[in-house]
């Protein structure tokens, strides 16, 4: 079956820095994997590589067996991939509405067909402020109404930038609730965590990556007992 995102032998500097080292992985269509490491390891420059937010000097990108490497960030937005980056960058001065309407893009054949009412459906929590500007919205709203606004370009792919990220514990179960309704629905995802907790209840299968190297692939579960590459590439 080929997978619907696949990178291959992936290469990414910063200027001279040389931080991503031939990063592998994939992701089949319906899935949710996460992408685990601690701060530093690689896991936002991976996204951005994918993204195209930054350029990587050598390997494949592929999305659903067509190569977008090549492509600007808009194009592979057009193509099918959606972005959510850490710090959600919202338009600020732009309500809910409006925010919504920016990215609005038509349905796709091969993937789910959001709109306003599904996207407050799932997040019910952003209704109440539909004309509200977005620098007046909580942090734990900016990052859901950053969510449903690239869901409303209707993605093949959403890649989420630790979306637990800064959030109080109760926003927190709060957005796994969320995300567990976003994967029930069979939006395909690939998400970076530094909280193992919040993506073990999401992830379909796991990656690792330590200082620009994917260390571990493996189930949920067995990532969970075992102890010795938890302590290795996790802990603080």
């Amino acid at each position: 079956m080929t997978p619907l995102l696949a990178v291959e032998a992936l290469h990414t500097y910063y200027g001279s820095s040389h931080v991503l080292f031939g990063i592998d992985l994939e992701v089949q269509k319906g899935e949710v994997v996460v992408l685990l490491g601690r701060n530093g390891a690689g896991k936002t420059t991976t996204l951005k590589s994918i993204m195209g937010v930054i350029a990587f000097q050598s390997g494949k990108v592929r999305l659903d067996g067509s190569d977008i490497g090549n492509l600007e960030s808009d194009e592979r937005c057009r193509a099918g991939l959606g972005y959510v980056p850490e710090d959600c960058r919202i338009f600020r001065g732009l309500s809910v509405a409006e925010n919504l309407e920016t990215a609005r893009r038509r349905p796709r054949g091969n993937a789910s067909d959001w709109d306003e009412e599904s996207v407050f459906e799932l997040f019910p929590a952003l209704k109440p402020h539909y004309a509200r500007r977005g620098d007046a919205l909580s942090g734990g709203q900016q990052r859901m109404l950053a969510i449903a606004r690239t869901l409303i370009g209707n993605p093949q792919l959403l890649l989420l930038d630790e979306p637990s990220e800064g959030l109080a514990p109760v926003i927190i179960d709060q957005m796994l609730a969320n995300l567990r309704v976003l994967k029930e629905r069979g939006q395909t995802i690939l998400l970076s965590e530094q909280n193992l907790r919040f993506a073990m209840e999401l992830a379909d299968r796991a990656y690792i990556i330590e200082k620009g190297e994917i260390k571990y692939e493996g189930l949920p579960a067995q990532l969970a007992a075992d102890e010795t590459v938890r302590k290795a590439y996790l802990s603080v």
